[in-house]
């Protein structure tokens, strides 16, 4: 798999009921970065595997999306990536598919797109299922403040939400912006940039 972000739900057992199991909650809304966990209330979802397929059950144990996916992950604004297959899609909160498993490979959405990988390249969808950034990728991440890290060839760089080269791609790693920085490898060594791409700490070891 391509794309940077692990995509599939650790499915941690927590109990075994009649052979139904039940893995960790799933959110159904995704908390800031940095932000503490959402406390537990009735609106959390939990994946669940019955007969080798994943739903999800609510807080009493009832199910309320029939196991029918081979990958499941949590929501993130109001959509979850799901398998079916080979291919990859989105459903609502209700389990209806809200965009129909059409991909090699997807991600989570985050301000309103979502990587996904189609013969080998990766590019952006927005939530209605259109192609919002056309695949041109080798690699690429979810947007954070603006900015998506993508990779072509080897090397990493940042876009903006209309498609457009931000900072060229000339880093060996990067990661999302947070707070208007962003780690970047350069070699061996780690440094700061900016949104313009200027760094604002020099790589050092």
């Amino acid at each position: 798999m391509k794309l940077k972000v692990n995509r599939s739900i650790s499915l941690f057992l927590c109990l075994t009921l009649s052979g139904l199991v039940s893995c960790r909650p799933v959110e159904q809304t995704q908390a800031s970065t940095g932000s503490p966990p959402p406390k537990q209330d009735s609106s959390q979802l939990f994946a669940v595997r019955q007969n080798g397929k994943l739903g999800y059950i609510d807080k009493t144990g009832k199910v309320v999306i029939s196991p029918k996916f081979d990958e499941v992950s949590d929501f993130s604004e109001g959509l979850a990536r799901v398998k079916i297959g080979d291919r990859y899609g989105y459903i609502d909160q209700s389990g209806k598919i809200a965009i129909e498993p059409q991909f090699d490979d997807a991600d989570d959405f985050s301000e309103g797109l979502a990587a996904v990988e189609i013969d080998k390249k990766l590019g952006f969808i927005d939530k209605t299922g259109k192609m919002a950034i056309a695949p041109q990728f080798d690699d690429a991440n979810e947007f954070s403040e603006g900015l998506a890290e993508v990779m072509i060839g080897d090397k990493w760089g940042y876009i903006d939400k209309a498609g457009e080269t931000v900072i060229s791609p000339q880093f060996n790693e990067t990661e999302n912006f947070s707070e208007g920085l962003a780690g970047v490898k350069i070699g061996d060594k780690w440094g700061y940039i900016d949104k313009t791409g200027k760094f604002v700490w020099n790589p050092t070891k």
